[in-house]
């Protein structure tokens, strides 16, 4: 699993020629599949055509670099439409607004996680005021370019940790319960805030009234309740 900042401006290596090729400039994005297909290519000898790399052509992704069988496996954008598609999508994930089909605005994706086998997006790190959250990508519905639409229940999958979308096991204790620490937390960042809409459990009843002042207990009956509604608290607080 990679970050997409952790393959950016990685140096190209041909294994065939033994040499660099160029860096990786972006990566682009295909919202149907949920994946990235290209790779493009920074090379100061490329000024006038766009060169990318399928992404299955790549033989490997390091923490060094990312490695082809040969220049070979370099393509010009312009020659293959269905790229050239892709890449004037701009389809980039970061700094995309997270809203659900209904409209309720979950947050903003700070960066994502691509499978480096198969070039998959697995997940997002989304950020809400003080709080971050790692969304899985199997709650998406569409990957726009300025927002993706999720499922209702997307805050219900939120995740503490990003390596959690490979080892999903590891979310919970043996209890299905979030950690001590993370609780902690929460109780932290919200204590004393002010909420500025009511707060409903999943039948519809107000569990918390606008203009309560957040107290410990409310926050551990909110993490009692699950992710959606403490996500509706860090949602709708002030100082």
């Amino acid at each position: 699993m990679r970050t997409s900042a952790q393959i950016l401006g990685l140096p190209i290596i041909s294994i065939k020629e033994g040499q660099e090729i160029g860096t990786v400039k972006s990566l682009v994005i295909n919202p149907e599949k949920g994946s990235v297909d290209f790779l493009t290519i920074e090379h100061e000898e490329w000024q006038v055509s766009v060169k990318a790399i399928p992404f299955k052509k790549v033989i490997g992704i390091g923490e060094y670099a990312v490695t082809v069988e040969s220049e070979r496996s370099v393509i010009d954008l312009n020659e293959i439409p269905i790229a050239n598609q892709l890449v004037n999508k701009k389809i980039k994930i970061t700094d995309a607004k997270v809203m659900t089909r209904k409209g309720e605005l979950l947050g903003a994706v700070h960066e994502f996680f691509t499978d480096e086998e198969n070039g998959m997006v697995i997940g997002m790190l989304m950020k809400q005021k003080e709080n971050e959250f790692v969304l899985p990508s199997e709650t998406v519905l569409t990957f726009g370019k300025d927002i993706l639409v999720v499922t209702e229940d997307a805050a219900s999958h939120f995740l503490t940790n990003p390596l959690h979308l490979i080892h999903p096991e590891e979310e919970s204790d043996d209890n299905g319960a979030i950690s001590q620490e993370l609780r902690e937390k929460q109780i932290e960042l919200l204590q004393g805030k002010v909420l500025q809409k009511d707060i409903l459990d999943k039948a519809g009843n107000v569990l918390f009234t606008e203009g309560s002042v957040l107290t410990e207990e409310d926050i551990k009956r909110a993490q009692q309740e699950g992710p959606g509604v403490l996500v509706g608290l860090s949602m709708n607080v002030g100082a």
